[in-house]
């Protein structure tokens, strides 16, 4: 594959049988298989989840990303009956929201929706690809008048009726303000994340809020025509310091999920060296990227021509990407949130 078609959308496409999309978590969540990739051997092996303990190593630093998920997608009326549907993506201030609403050929500019009689907001601005400025007007506090009406906003491709929340976020998830999860980290329970710190890996907590851009799809032929959604990070000093420590060490840094990756990259200058910050990052990452702090990443499997396999294609290289999926399309792994997981390193 030349640099040139490494940049066509197209060639992100690989061909997955429906009935591979998973449409519920498995129980345990360790329960789900692993696909090892080991990029120096270009070998892969099959395990399952609880096996990435046999992976890991004293010193090695895992990085999780700590958001939750907020039940965000919301139900409401207009005052003409009409049904409209409301996907929260990014707040702006404590009543203003970024939204996706359906359909948004049915909103104008002042338009009232109504949830339920503690909640309701108006239509301040209308944007592509279905986006809306709204104001929320609510009684007491917004959190809780949400957790009455809100639901988990799964993600398109499940169908599926999730049948407990909290399987749709981690268990070491505590700052709410994401629209989607970050998958990876689906798959720890308690007791693992305790063997994991009973063997000497040390844990690291990063803050990015998923934003619905991440089911967006890329529509541009050039992939460098894309434009990402921004999303909120927040590195900590006293994180920053343990992963500059860690890397001074030769430890290897491993991210749990591209959302955890993409904090870690966007906080890094060009020798690596992570900085404080709470920001948000708009980090592009795909073939040609050179990583600056990644040693090994956790991750799902990914859509066809998303900027995540893209991510993916960066970190172990565009053939051995292919390979990998191929492989795992023939051995009927799961794929996407409540899929299998791999492991590349």
């Amino acid at each position: 594959m030349t640099d040139k078609n490494l940049l066509l959308k197209s060639s992100y496409y690989y061909d997955l049988p429906e009935e591979l999309i998973a449409q519920t978590p498995l129980e345990p969540r360790d329960s789900s298989r692993l696909l090892c990739y080991n990029k120096s051997s270009d070998t892969i092996e099959h395990k399952h989840f609880y096996d990435i303990i046999d992976y890991l190593k004293k010193g090695d630093v895992l990085v999780v990303n700590n958001t939750r998920v907020l039940p965000a997608r919301l139900y409401g009326f207009k005052d003409t009956g009409a049904k409209i549907e409301l996907l929260l993506q990014k707040r702006k201030d404590l009543t203003t929201w970024e939204v996706i609403a359906r359909p948004q050929k049915r909103l104008d500019i002042g338009t009232k929706i109504t949830f339920s009689e503690k909640l309701s907001c108006k239509v301040l601005e209308k944007w592509d690809y279905g986006a809306c400025l709204v104001k929320f007007d609510f009684e007491g506090v917004f959190e809780q008048r949400l957790s009455e009406v809100g639901t988990m906003p799964l993600p398109p491709y499940i169908h599926e009726k999730l049948k407990d929340k909290e399987r749709y976020q981690t268990v070491y998830s505590r700052i709410e303000g994401s629209s989607a999860a970050p998958t990876a980290g689906l798959h720890f329970t308690p007791e693992l994340m305790e063997e994991i710190k009973a063997k000497g890996v040390e844990i690291v907590e990063v803050l990015l809020h998923v934003g619905l851009g991440t089911f967006r799809p890329v529509k541009e032929d050039n992939i460098l025509n894309h434009e990402m959604h921004s999303e909120y990070i927040e590195m900590t000093p006293e994180n920053a310091d343990k992963l500059n420590q860690a890397k001074s060490e030769g430890r290897r840094i491993i991210a749990v999920g591209t959302t955890s990756v993409r904090v870690l990259e966007s906080c890094a200058n060009e020798k690596g060296i992570i900085t404080p910050q709470t920001r948000e990052t708009k980090i592009f990452i795909y073939p040609s990227y050179k990583f600056k702090v990644v040693d090994a990443l956790i991750t799902n499997f990914h859509l066809p021509e998303s900027t995540l396999i893209m991510l993916v294609s960066a970190f172990i290289g565009y053939d051995q990407t292919m390979k990998v999926y191929n492989t795992a399309v023939q051995e009927k792994y799961r794929f996407f949130s409540f899929g299998d997981a791999c492991f590349f390193y």
